[in-house]
């Protein structure tokens, strides 16, 4: 018996109706993307906003190093300080979403800005994903060498026998620098005139030459120059002491209560970039956060690793802090100049 021979064309139709359902989100046939399983072909750039050898910087670094290995491709810093991180965080939430672009975040680029600035020009949460966050980084207070000041008591004293003639230093308005010294002014109960610089290196070099009075600094920042006898110590802004500085009481245990400032980094990328490449950037990150020789490097650094975590877990982190800190920068009607 003849079988009925197939018209070729419906051959040649169910061929292709095959290929097609290959081709359809969420099938079982689903091809990886060419383009992204390549990735990445070229240099990665890494946005730091904020000045070469600042904490955040020496911090981003590092990451930059060990990221590289992991890649096969270079990763590129790219420094732009100033306006808190701004500029700098608005041009990473317009890269091309293409997995060439890694931004690091911190708490004043996606929390204090958005308190300070009335039209930031990026949305956090809908212009970046964060990917990860690394850890924290404390600052500790800071007076020049000759100042007669050996306490927060004695700075305190100072302050209220001049409300409003004193200074304070940071590295530009919207960092953890600044927002220091406003918890600072609330928790004394009297004005210090807020100096911005363009970085910490500046602001560090005024508090030292008594242009200013004082600067809340991140500890890397300023550890050389505390141990020289350059700039005294008085107090770390973290709930416990820190190992690179463990004479040097916490700004609780100086008489300051509910006073912890420990700003936290941590990487992002401009939204819509493939599910994929986030995924990988954020397991290379968390892996080298857990690499025994990183954390003792940054540590001594006075930076503190944070557990990994998704980026589910990042954007939380954002979320809750926005919740506590913008009614704290709306009370202290600081705004940036």
């Amino acid at each position: 018996m003849n079988k009925k021979r197939e018209n070729p064309m419906r051959q040649t139709l169910g061929r292709r109706r095959v290929l097609a359902g290959a081709l359809l989100p969420g099938t079982l046939m689903l091809a990886p993307s060419p383009a992204h399983a390549a990735w990445p072909e070229r240099p990665v750039r890494m946005i730091i906003p904020f000045v070469a050898g600042a904490g955040a910087d020496i911090v981003g670094r590092t990451y930059a190093e060990e990221l590289a290995k992991a890649l096969g491709q270079p990763v590129v810093v790219d420094n732009k300080g100033g306006a808190g991180g701004l500029m700098a965080t608005a041009e990473g939430a317009r890269a091309p979403a293409d997995g060439y672009t890694l931004l690091l975040i911190s708490q004043g680029t996606t929390v204090f800005n958005l308190g300070l600035y009335k039209a930031p020009g990026y949305d956090p949460l809908k212009d970046l994903i964060p990917v990860a966050i690394s850890g924290t980084l404390p600052n500790v207070l800071v007076v020049a060498a000759g100042n007669p000041a050996t306490s927060v008591a004695d700075l305190i004293a100072q302050v209220r026998a001049r409300p409003g003639e004193l200074t304070y230093g940071s590295s530009g308005v919207g960092s953890s620098i600044h927002l220091s010294g406003v918890i600072f002014e609330q928790r004394v109960g009297t004005k210090v005139q807020h100096v911005p610089y363009r970085g910490a290196p500046p602001a560090i070099l005024a508090v030292m030459n008594g242009e200013v009075t004082m600067g809340f600094f991140n500890t890397p920042t300023v550890l050389g120059q505390i141990k020289a006898g350059k700039l005294k110590a008085l107090a770390v802004t973290s709930k416990e002491r820190q190992p690179m500085l463990p004479d040097v009481p916490t700004m609780g245990e100086a008489g300051v209560a509910d006073f912890v400032v420990a700003t936290w980094l941590g990487f992002a990328v401009p939204a819509s970039t493939p599910q994929a490449i986030v995924s990988r950037f954020n397991a290379e990150l968390n892996r080298i956060s857990e690499m025994p020789q990183i954390k003792e490097k940054l540590l001594v650094q006075g930076f503190f690793m944070l557990p990994p975590g998704s980026p589910a877990a990042a954007r939380k982190l954002i979320v809750d802090d926005q919740a506590v800190w913008l009614p704290i920068i709306q009370q202290s009607g600081a705004k940036a100049e």
